[in-house]
């Protein structure tokens, strides 16, 4: 019998992962490179949706020292329910990395003259032993070679695909249009909905710049608007790459819409509102 590869690698979510990586990954610290390393490892906690760098203990230019905080609870009511994905509830990048739910050593992290509590994690397991997984929010800067990555360590098993494209698509909320487009570009990403990037030439909903911004590894900073709808202000429920990664090149300055809260027709068919994090 077949399987469904998006079936595999949920099935996955539930245990401890990990991945070597060729890349040299180096951080900053109070202006100084505090990790730098060619043998890091990418690991996955269970229920984790995005990995975090895991280097020898011995590249990083500080101390470890065992952390007085307990740290978070990432017990099962934790996280974010994506039903037709799995039956875990998930930690996406908003649960602290300070929520571990592998057994291991949380540890303070001294160096570049600061204390970052809880900015290291000593997994129990023999396949890392000797490794440290370092918390991505605790540093300055973080790189792959000579690129500065933003938001989390890059999933080698997630892919972008940007596709111009001449479906109809027609954007609604509570019955008023906010945008239709037969000239979109569309965005496969790895284990998310497709989106609708749009000409903002073909948005007809009022749309009023937020100070909201957000950062993903693959396609940099988004700013986001808000939209007048109904005589109501529905926040944030647009955004756009102005300088977006190259991964993401194909839709800088056009305009994208959460699925998860309109209606999308497409081709004529509506369809139906996904489940993600941004539910």
């Amino acid at each position: 019998m077949s399987s469904q590869v998006r079936e595999l690698m949920a099935s996955g979510f539930g245990q401890l992962r990990h991945e070597p990586t060729a890349k040299r990954i180096q951080a900053v610290l109070g202006g100084e490179t505090v990790v730098d390393s060619t043998r890091a490892v990418l690991v996955w906690e269970p229920r984790r949706i995005v990995p975090s760098y895991a280097v020898p203990v011995e590249d990083v230019r500080g101390e470890l020292v065992p952390s007085g905080s307990a740290g978070d609870d990432a017990g099962d009511d934790v996280g974010v329910s994506l039903g037709d994905l799995t039956a875990l509830r998930v930690l996406d990048p908003r649960v602290p990395f300070t929520a571990h739910s592998a057994e291991g050593e949380a540890v303070d992290l001294r160096a570049a003259g600061q204390v970052r509590a809880g900015a290291g994690f000593r997994p129990a397991d023999p396949d890392l032993a000797g490794l440290v997984v370092l918390d991505f929010g605790a540093f300055d800067a973080w790189y792959e070679e000579d690129e500065q990555n933003v938001a989390h360590p890059r999933d080698p098993f997630h892919r972008i695909d940007v596709l111009p494209s001449s479906r109809q698509v027609r954007l609604e909320l509570d019955g008023q249009v906010l945008a239709v487009s037969s000239r979109p570009v569309l965005l496969f990403e790895t284990m998310l909905p497709m989106r609708y990037y749009l000409p903002r030439a073909d948005v007809t909903a009022d749309l009023v710049p937020s100070s909201t911004r957000t950062w993903c590894a693959y396609k940099g900073q988004a700013s986001y608007f808000s939209a007048s709808v109904g005589g109501r202000l529905v926040p944030d429920i647009a955004w756009t790459y102005e300088d977006p990664q190259h991964d993401a090149a194909g839709v800088r300055d056009l305009i994208a819409f959460f699925d998860e809260r309109i209606d999308v027709v497409l081709d004529g068919q509506r369809r139906a509102r996904p489940v993600t994090p941004w539910s």
